[in-house]
């Protein structure tokens, strides 16, 4: 159970105020945290708990839901063979959370996908750019509001059969 998960059991105890969800769905466990606190959770986990490695870094539209966004990190304990998912909502009208690229050198380019693709900005982010679209491009692409025929083309309106 995930409340039995050794990391969720001391996020519990240092960061009480912080944990909004736990989850486990099929051995793979989730805590979903407030965003202004994900620094200091990441910090704490890499530190405290050993989750040495963050494998990945992305983002989940919930248009039409607020908040909007969740911005979704995929840890690994290398010592202890383990892996957390760390979740934190992001608002449409605030579209931002602190960069973890202090506590991992690997978010660098995840976060920079995650700008590029979703138009989520990390605080404080060494060089947040866009790293897929050109420079120029209009939009992002991962939006569920970005037209599908791309930012320039009318929606198809004919049918698909």
């Amino acid at each position: 159970m995930a409340e039995n998960n050794r990391a969720v059991i001391k996020l519990r105890e240092k960061f009480a105020s912080s944990i909004l969800d736990v989850k486990e769905f099929r051995g793979e466990v989730t805590v979903t945290v407030k965003k202004e606190d994900i620094v200091a959770i990441c910090n704490f986990l890499k530190q405290d708990q050993r989750y040495n490695l963050l494998t990945d870094v992305t983002a989940v539209d919930y248009l039409g839901a607020e908040p909007r966004f969740m911005v979704v990190y995929n840890l690994y304990s290398i010592p202890n063979k383990d892996r957390l998912r760390v979740k934190a909502p992001v608002a449409d009208g605030d579209c931002t959370i602190d960069t973890v690229c202090g506590v991992w050198s690997t978010a660098n380019w995840l976060e920079r996908e995650v700008y590029d693709l979703m138009g989520i900005t990390f605080n404080n982010h060494p060089d947040l750019r866009r790293i897929l679209m050109t420079d120029d491009w209009v939009g992002h692409p991962l939006r569920k509001d970005y037209p599908l025929q791309g930012p320039d083309r009318e929606p198809y309106k004919g049918r698909l059969s």
